[in-house]
């Protein structure tokens, strides 16, 4: 998992209360377990015109030209900007894959699932939350200066607007809360594995001991049969 210090990105607006998982990677995409290669099929229902279906060159697609992430302005951003209740619905842990296979890393908005908030920790994504009332002034920031980005600071736990282009004309700072434990997996790019091999030392020791008392569990049950 890449680690999250601090990030600068350009935002983008989802202005959609309630989006859920079905939504973010619709279910004819689940059949996949890799976690990478689904950022094509982000929010497919709503960026293209047709159905999308797996293994089709998303390239060749014609898109709705009026949903946010097809317009160029928001082209390359790398923080999702949504409203409350963000990644309701089904507990596929396939929608914080899209996301970040799109290439964002942060997300904000007043609310989440909770099963979708814990996950997007677990896969490098930061879901901030945030009061409606910022969120609403995000949300015009955002729209009014066209190259509005944001600086997240997460070990300072704070946000604040940059001066990416000429038409941003208001500032914006605000700090956020996270629970320490997902805060020190984020800066340090530790998911559930990377967790589990700081201990490989402990868990190598604790083997060889098990062995050295109880040989016959390393026994190959082949072996065992065949004598």
């Amino acid at each position: 998992m890449k680690p999250l210090t601090i990030h600068q990105g350009l935002v983008a607006p989802l202005d959609r209360a309630n989006v859920d998982t079905d939504a973010i990677i619709p279910k004819q995409f689940l059949k996949s377990i890799k976690r990478a290669g689904f950022g094509p099929n982000l929010f497919d229902a709503w960026r293209y015109e047709d159905e999308g279906q797996p293994g089709v060159d998303c390239s060749k697609r014609p898109l709705r030209a009026e949903f946010v992430l097809n317009q160029p302005r928001y082209k390359d951003a790398s923080v999702l900007l949504a409203r409350q209740n963000f990644g309701c619905g089904s507990s596929r842990e396939h929608a914080p894959w899209a996301l970040e296979d799109f290439g964002f890393r942060v997300l904000i908005a007043p609310s989440y699932a909770d099963i979708f908030f814990n996950n997007c920790f677990k896969n490098g994504l930061l879901p901030i939350v945030l009061s409606s009332e910022k969120v609403d002034e995000l949300f015009r920031l955002t729209q009014a200066n066209e190259g509005f980005s944001l600086e997240v600071n997460l070990p300072e736990q704070t946000l604040r607007a940059l001066p990416s282009a000429p038409s941003t004309t208001s500032s914006f700072e605000t700090s956020f809360d996270v629970e320490p434990f997902r805060k020190h997996c984020l800066v340090n790019g530790l998911d559930d594995i990377g967790l589990t091999l700081q201990k490989a030392d402990v868990i190598r020791a604790f083997e060889a001991k098990r062995l050295s008392e109880k040989p016959w569990l390393g026994a190959d049950p082949h072996q065992a049969l065949a004598n």
